[in-house]
């Protein structure tokens, strides 16, 4: 046992094995929602959502795994919310790719990562974003998930003269928008594991109003399912075939999965003290290697793209400190694929209440965005409104990066834009020429 904690970074002297194991738990129970939302989002795409719940908790182990033996820090990692949006709405329903296409970017992605990572170029693509657009980015992917989750709700609706409009007030609407306030209450009243206790109780409300469907056969526990509907059919042909936009695609997974992470371990290392006197936080590259190599594995599986949960930050305040969080984390996750019939009852609209307070938490960083400048401020705008408006968070950080430097250089400002600003702005106009040749 003893040297099980050395390898996982705990210190008897320094650490309390109660605290992390407590601070896992806690962890899991914030960010364990994704077992019942990631099959749903995923599902859209035709995936079978037995082997895709699989599949989530098979990444999520892994890559927390090499979180905690590797990287020896308390976060958790799982497909995330707002990649798996991407994976779903943006590259598959809305672009036409199929899941299995989209499966080779995300795993073209992972390999990219664990590359930029061993060679340690990550500060250099961070830096080469400005910072106003990268709070833009988190803006935009936040109204897009709300987005997404009321209309898995029926409280937006498509309308023929509007595009979208506010629906009617359905048994189902109702129950959905039950679902928001409920949830915004458990947060409001700091209640940990909110959302998770929130699609729990609407998936029992759920059942006398025959929203929530209970096959015959169902039972609480089961062996896991199998991942071979999902697992190793990534489709190369879109790569092999020199096709820009997906090139385009896999960068901006890389894009949003590194800035995703990035903002997730400053945020919450920080809050913890667990950064040097430079603000740099210790073992920052093997931190994000467990991204890396978890978006990989996820992969194969058939599963979106993995990240690091904001979530680990209510572990963080919980005292966790060390690799035995995250190990805790791991290790609750196996035993719950074995809750599998479970957390697939789960009804769509019981999970619109997450996506909607996800994106409440994301777009929290609007505050940091610098509106007194123009040049900064309407690209942000650009940014934010096109990615729910048009369905892409890719068509959103194109237009908002091609904004910003046209903007700069029309002004006189060029000197503010980086040489790799340059070199993507003309990547995204080629992206644009290509599109109208083929029209």
């Amino acid at each position: 046992m003893k040297k099980l904690l050395s390898v996982l970074g705990f210190d008897p002297t320094k650490h309390s094995v109660r605290t992390e194991l407590l601070a896992g738990l806690t962890t899991f129970l914030t960010m364990s929602y994704i077992l019942a939302v990631n099959p749903v989002v995923l599902g859209e795409t035709g995936m079978d959502k037995g082997a895709l719940f699989s599949a989530t908790v098979i990444s999520a182990v892994v890559a927390t795994l090499v979180m905690a033996f590797y990287a020896k820090l308390p976060f958790a990692l799982a497909p995330g919310m707002g990649l798996n949006a991407f994976f779903a709405y943006t590259l598959v329903l809305t672009m036409g790719y199929t899941w299995q296409e989209a499966l080779a970017a995300v795993m073209f992605e992972g390999v990219a990562f664990i590359f930029l990572t061993i060679a340690k170029v990550r500060e250099a693509i961070v830096n080469a974003i400005p910072q106003n657009l990268r709070y833009s980015i988190s803006v935009g992917i936040g109204l897009f998930i709300a987005y997404i989750g009321l209309k898995n709700g029926g409280i937006i609706v498509d309308n023929k003269s509007s595009l979208t409009a506010m629906g009617p007030w359905t048994l189902m609407s109702l129950y959905a928008f039950f679902g928001v306030l409920l949830s915004a209450v458990l947060m409001a009243l700091k209640v940990r594991g909110s959302l998770f206790y929130t699609i729990i109780i609407l998936t029992i409300i759920g059942i006398p109003l025959g929203v929530t469907t209970i096959p015959e056969d169902f039972s609480f526990i089961s062996l896991p399912s199998s991942i071979d509907p999902i697992a190793f059919r990534m489709d190369f042909s879109r790569f092999i075939s020199l096709d820009v936009n997906y090139y385009i695609v896999v960068f901006t997974l890389l894009f949003m999965d590194l800035f995703d992470t990035l903002g997730t371990l400053i945020g919450t290392a920080s809050t913890a003290g667990m950064v040097d006197k430079n603000g740099r936080i210790h073992g920052l590259n093997k931190a994000l290697m467990a991204d890396a190599v978890g978006t990989t594995v996820g992969a194969f599986c058939g599963s979106s793209t993995v990240t690091t949960y904001l979530e680990s930050s209510t572990g963080i305040a919980a005292g966790g400190r060390t690799g035995l969080t995250a190990f805790t984390v791991a290790m609750l996750f196996v035993v719950a694929m074995f809750f599998s019939p479970l957390f697939l009852i789960i009804p769509k609209a019981a999970t619109t209440s997450v996506l909607v307070m996800v994106g409440v938490l994301m777009t929290k960083s609007i505050t940091k965005i610098s509106f007194d400048d123009m040049t900064e401020a309407v690209p942000c705008f650009i940014t934010m409104l096109v990615m729910p408006l048009a369905d892409s968070i890719s068509d959103g950080i194109v237009l908002g990066m091609l904004s910003y430097v046209l903007l700069k250089v029309c002004t006189g400002r060029h000197k503010e834009l980086s040489v790799a600003m340059y070199v993507l702005a003309c990547f995204f106009v080629l992206k644009y020429i290509t599109d109208i040749i083929e029209i």
